[in-house]
């Protein structure tokens, strides 16, 4: 185990402190409770809301609340464990109609994390595991989570960076994956072919949750030795409707939007 951070621990002393208080704290409530310097605490209570993790209370001066953020991240804890567990249940499901592995990821900055897998039943079959991290730019999922973005947000993350290779069919060009990110967007789908991987192809379908955000992407990858156009064109209908079973049981009951 690595050394502890003494300012992380001590502004995560802070925060835990909400979860034995009314709702509000004062900065000489937490001077006492955690016995540390008054100086310390306000920088710590100054920088804590300067982050939205508190709010001061405008009816109640000198004393603070938990802010949006500290929501906001529970709420992704919530939403990833829910995901996690319906995801594996369904991408069983369609990979018990095709045959195929299916996987279900979700977007960290520019990188794709699989949180669900299920293997082919086929002797050929990926080698992959859920929690392995790769880049967007390289994956059906991947692509399919970065055309969901804003734009604004898509140019943070993928301006100016470097797009590299992962197999000679890999995406290194911005120009050219905002094409591919375009043609998904309106297709509704993203397909792979080698890009990853030189022996695989993929396709895969949005997930979305009970707001209609895209919060994860569903895929089916197939050796390239059994993929063909009427392949992906089937696997392509599976894969959106398993997505759209799993957006389903996360809430999401309108289009596809």
């Amino acid at each position: 185990m690595g050394r502890l951070v003494p300012a992380v621990t001590r502004a995560l002393d802070v925060l835990e402190l909400f979860l034995e208080s009314d709702g509000t704290l004062s900065a000489p409530e937490v001077t006492r409770r955690l016995q540390l310097p008054r100086t310390t605490v306000h920088e710590l209570l100054t920088t804590l809301a300067a982050r939205s993790y508190l709010v001061t209370v405008p009816e109640q001066p000198g004393r603070y609340r938990l802010g949006v953020r500290t929501y906001q991240l529970g709420s992704r804890y919530a939403e990833q464990l829910d995901l996690a567990a319906e995801g594996q249940q369904v991408a069983r499901e369609v990979a018990e109609t095709c045959g195929e592995t299916v996987h279900v990821a979700i977007l960290e900055d520019t990188e794709v994390i699989y949180i669900a897998k299920v293997d082919s039943t086929h002797a050929v079959r990926m080698v992959s595991a859920a929690g392995r991290k790769l880049p967007a730019h390289c994956t059906a999922v991947g692509k399919l989570l970065l055309a969901a973005l804003p734009e604004a947000e898509l140019d943070a993350r993928i301006e100016g960076r470097e797009l590299a290779a992962m197999t000679g069919h890999s995406i290194t060009d911005a120009a050219e994956l905002r094409a591919a990110l375009t043609a998904a967007r309106k297709r509704g789908v993203a397909v792979e072919h080698r890009e990853s991987n030189p022996d695989v192809s993929c396709v895969a379908a949005p997930v979305r949750d009970r707001s209609g955000r895209v919060v994860a992407a569903l895929s089916i990858s197939v050796p390239v030795i059994r993929w063909s156009e009427e392949r992906e064109d089937e696997l392509a209908r599976l894969a959106v409707g398993g997505a759209d079973a799993l957006s389903g049981r996360l809430g999401h009951h309108g289009g596809r939007g």
